[in-house]
């Protein structure tokens, strides 16, 4: 649209000029170009560090050789014992247990909890989780106090175990000890475990309560012994249960695979914006490299009277390379502002979160510099080297 507004006459002629203002298109929609890449590349690197930054998060337990299976035949669960010793022994195992949920995932949350000091207008909404005995080391959990369940404590069939989330929920200074009333029954504190991250790790653990029971629980978790190949222990497994349970299918789910399915989206948006950074500044570079050129073309006599009058490469170099380093810098004080921004609100999604450091920026900046130099110093190098007898004869 812009080429076509040009009189055809007065171009043919020769008599059209370009004015101050011929090149202010040129220049803006380079600036566009670069605010767009400075954009990307800065939100590139922020989504990136916030995957980083919930990967790295201390979930609390061992995901590591620890895989899940939901179970579809009831009648698997009359075995559980038999299953159990049968799969240690064969060393396909280290430790086995029943689950009420998915070490990834909660399927159960409870209100009716009352507590000593709980104040009466507080709303309780806390993941229960009902788990064997085994649940402790089959998931490796960490205790910040008190014990884990055992077989042999009958009473423990009354018991929490709670984790540092839920010790900040109720306000207990010294929770192990303490009872707390569920419905119609007393449930005493034997333990408080680190925070497990059973949902989102972009979110706060909410408090959570563990208690055993021998009944049907739907899932059974077992810890892989590492010591043989992944292959040989799921199949001592998948023969065992077949043994026991024919009509239980062998489906089952590694849970680190299953926990990096949370940073799916994230991930996916990571990549997205690389691909339009590099695709942005692709673009950009071929802007660049048409404008070195046009401009080294045009100012081909200039060049040609500095070099004869002294100028070095180098200077002729500067001089080419200033204006569009000018556009740069005009394109990171639009963009910086711009992607702080964006990348602000969108961070707000997460309440566990990195923080926006000025580094980002900085590398954004340093790096579209380098290969703005990089795309123009073609072009002005070669026309700093031309024979200047040559330039200055040049229509």
């Amino acid at each position: 649209m812009y080429l076509s507004s040009f009189q055809p006459v007065k171009v043919l002629k020769g008599t059209f000029r370009t004015g101050r203002n011929a090149a202010l298109p040129r220049k803006i929609l380079v600036i566009l170009q670069f605010t767009v890449s400075l954009v990307l590349i800065i939100g590139t690197i922020i989504v990136f560090r916030q995957v980083q930054f919930a990967r790295t998060r201390p979930v609390g337990y061992t995901r590591e050789g620890l895989i899940s299976m939901e179970l579809n035949v009831p009648d698997i669960h009359q075995h559980f014992d038999a299953v159990r010793r049968e799969l240690i022994g064969s060393g396909a195992i280290i430790e086995m247990s029943e689950a009420g949920a998915p070490a990834t995932t909660v399927w159960q949350t409870n209100g009716d909890l009352n507590w000593k000091g709980k104040d009466p207008g507080l709303a309780v909404d806390m993941p229960n989780t009902t788990v064997s005995p085994e649940y402790g080391k089959t998931v490796g959990w960490q205790f910040k106090a008190g014990r884990d369940f055992s077989m042999d404590y009958a009473s423990d069939s009354s018991a929490f175990v709670i984790n540092e989330a839920a010790v900040r929920f109720m306000g207990l200074k010294d929770p192990v000890g303490e009872v707390i009333q569920w419905g119609n029954h007393s449930f005493t504190i034997i333990g408080v475990i680190k925070d497990m991250i059973m949902e989102s790790p972009y979110q706060p653990v909410r408090p959570s309560l563990f208690h055993v029971s021998r009944e049907i629980l739907g899932v059974f978790l077992l810890r892989i012994n590492l010591a043989v190949s992944p292959q040989t222990a799921l199949t001592k497994i998948e023969t065992v249960l077949k043994k026991y349970s024919p009509e239980q299918p062998f489906e089952y789910q590694f849970v680190d695979v299953e926990y990096a399915k949370k940073f799916g989206t994230e991930v996916r948006v990571g990549k997205l914006t690389s691909f339009f950074a590099i695709l942005a500044i692709f673009i950009c570079c071929l802007g660049l490299f048409g404008m070195a050129s046009f401009m080294a073309e045009r100012r081909t006599k200039e060049i040609g009277v500095r070099k004869v009058l002294g100028a070095s490469v180098l200077n002729l170099w500067v001089m080419l390379s200033r204006d569009f380093l000018m556009l740069v810098f005009i394109a990171l004080l639009i963009a910086v502002p711009m992607a702080y921004y964006f990348m602000r609100s969108w961070l707000q999604n997460y309440q566990y979160r990195s923080e926006i450091s000025w580094w980002i920026f900085a590398v954004a900046g340093i790096g579209i510099l380098v290969i703005t130099l990089v795309t123009v110093s073609f072009q002005s190098i070669r026309a700093a080297l031309a024979n200047p007898v040559k330039s200055l004869k040049a229509e």
